[in-house]
């Protein structure tokens, strides 16, 4: 079974550099970030989604 990306990631990272993980994905990878900002970068995402619906 596949997976489908959902975010791009251009997206990904521009959103990581608005909560101020860029550095750790840039050093360690997206392994490295936390769950808890994993879960903030997804909450962004929605929430840029909604503002663009409108």
């Amino acid at each position: 079974m596949s997976r489908q990306k959902v975010m791009s990631e251009g997206l990904k990272q521009e959103i990581a550099k608005r909560l101020g993980v860029d550095n750790i994905v840039s050093s360690e990878g997206w392994g490295g970030v936390s769950s808890r900002n994993c879960g903030n970068i997804v909450r962004e995402a929605i929430v840029m989604a909604e503002k663009s619906r409108t």
